[in-house]
C-alpha cells in the first residue's frame, strides 16, 4: 500500500513538473529566440528528477 501511494505522489508530481517545465521553455525560446521550441530533454529530466525528489521530502517531512 505504501508504494502505491508513493507511485501516485510521483506521478501527480510528475505531470505538473512537466507541464509547467514545457511552458517555461517554450516561453524562454520565445522570448529569447522569437520561436516557440520546447527543451524536451530538460522537460523530462527535471520532472523526472522532481517526481522523485519531491514525494520523498514529503514523506520525511510528515515523520519528523
Amino acid at each position: 500500500m505504501k508504494n502505491r501511494g508513493w507511485f501516485v505522489d510521483f506521478a501527480i508530481t510528475f505531470v505538473v513538473a512537466l507541464v509547467v517545465t514545457i511552458m517555461v521553455t517554450m516561453l524562454w525560446s520565445l522570448a529569447a529566440h522569437g520561436g516557440a521550441g520546447i527543451d524536451w530533454a530538460t522537460s523530462f529530466r527535471l520532472a523526472i528528477i522532481l517526481g522523485i525528489v519531491l514525494p520523498i521530502v514529503n514523506r520525511v517531512g510528515r515523520k519528523g
